[in-house]
């Protein structure tokens, strides 16, 4: 018999977490390693257990749940995420897979698709709920080259001079974070530094007055 998927939980909501075990302890080849209530205690006891898989929630205190994906990613790359939240608004979705995230999941999503999205994920595939899906692929055909809202928050900082570590400070992320949306900014805006980013921006309207 193949080793049982270890898998973290992360909701803010005690009840909500509780519960999400009990569902998945159901199966038993999926094994609740440890539990967080905020993003920056995703981080801590991701690092500590080294689960397979992350159930997130987005929405949660502090560090919101688009960063802690962004840190998974750079900490423990080989990780598997699923988002499972109640909301999917555009700028979430697109966010959340452009952070790094293997899946996406609504809350009130059958029982029997969670436990498939885990297992996918842990075999290094992807698994993203219809809803989700198509806001994906909208925002893909319309505008692949669109910042995310954090990538716009960035720019800002950027256009009044701010270093890396000040917006790192400012944003309470990671340095190391910061230069990863700077590198992301510049792609998409075709620029090879951070001034002909300014520029372009400019002549595009992505920046206010």
């Amino acid at each position: 018999m193949s080793e049982a998927i270890r898998i973290l939980v992360v909701d803010d909501h005690p009840v909500v977490r509780e519960g999400v075990m009990a569902m998945l302890t159901t199966q038993p080849d999926l094994e609740i390693v440890g539990e967080a209530g905020s993003g920056e205690e995703a981080i801590r006891e991701s690092l500590a257990l080294r689960p397979d898989v992350v159930l997130l929630d987005l929405e949660l205190p502090g560090m919101d749940g688009i960063e802690v994906i962004r840190r998974l990613r750079e900490e423990l790359p080989g990780i598997g995420v699923v988002v499972f939240t109640a909301f999917d608004r555009d700028e979430q979705v697109v966010g959340a897979v452009q952070a790094g995230a293997d899946g996406y999941l609504l809350k009130g999503t059958p029982r029997d698709e969670v436990f498939r999205a885990v297992r996918l994920v842990r075999q290094g595939g992807t698994h993203i709920e219809p809803g989700a899906a198509s806001k994906l692929m909208r925002q893909v055909r319309d505008d692949p080259h669109a910042l995310t809202p954090r990538e716009e928050e960035v720019l800002e900082h950027i256009a009044t001079g701010a270093s890396n570590r000040a917006i790192a400070e400012v944003l309470f992320v990671s340095e190391r974070t910061v230069k990863f949306h700077v590198s992301s900014i510049l792609s998409k805006l075709g620029a090879s530094n951070r001034t002909q980013a300014v520029a372009v921006a400019r002549e595009r309207g992505l920046l206010r007055d």
